[in-house]
């Protein structure tokens, strides 16, 4: 009951808001729009945090630079503080990536690369493990395949993140894991791609094993 877990609507996009025990927040995308006319960032992101009373992120994550996770969170970076930004290692130069290549160096915030078994302790009882990507990234569809996969763990509940990732991380990523597949299991599993067919194997969805989607 106290771990909150937001999933805010952005419409095309992914966006979730968490604040934790210890009342640190954790921000993962932030959705965006192809309209130059509207900023997903401006119209919901950050009113929904202001509303909820924070005005600074302690941990943000970017799954990757695709427009629709990441482009409301390059106005939360204007707007608000900013503890420390995690990203995976960038396999194309994007032009959301320039773009927040520019800001962060502007307004000196902390950015730190993650891969596969890294670990971050947000607080007592309360971790995310890295799964995905590896070092080795993959070629094909490379923004999607090689977003950031992570499990949030809090005492005996988890929920894992998988980007937009599509059938073929997934099945790399059953390979690694083949020998310790608990680390998949999850209660809950945020979707990969926006529910699309590219992604959410039977395979994948058996290792997971959620109560929920």
């Amino acid at each position: 009951k106290n771990l909150k877990i937001h999933f805010v609507d952005v419409g095309q996009g992914d966006c979730t808001f968490i604040v934790t025990p210890f009342n640190k927040n954790i921000l993962i995308d932030g959705g965006g729009s192809s309209s130059k006319e509207y900023d997903v960032g401006e119209s919901v992101v950050l009113p929904y945090v202001l509303d909820r009373g924070y005005t600074k992120i302690d941990y943000l994550f970017i799954s990757h630079f695709d427009q629709d996770h990441v482009g409301g969170i390059l106005t939360i970076l204007e707007e608000l503080k900013i503890g420390k930004i995690f990203i995976s290692k960038q396999i194309e130069n994007s032009e959301n990536y320039q773009k927040f290549l520019s800001i962060v160096k502007d307004k000196k915030i902390n950015v730190k690369i993650v891969k596969q078994g890294d670990k971050i302790k947000i607080e007592k009882n309360l971790n995310i493990d890295i799964l995905w990507p590896i070092e080795e990234q993959i070629q094909e569809n490379a923004l999607n395949n090689n977003a950031l996969v992570f499990k949030l763990q809090y005492k005996d509940f988890s929920m894992l993140f998988t980007g937009d990732i599509e059938q073929i991380a997934e099945e790399k990523i059953l390979t690694f894991y083949e020998k310790n597949v608990e680390k998949l299991k999850s209660t809950i599993l945020k979707i990969a791609h926006h529910g699309s067919k590219t992604s959410t194997t039977e395979e994948f969805l058996k290792a997971v094993n959620p109560k929920i989607c």
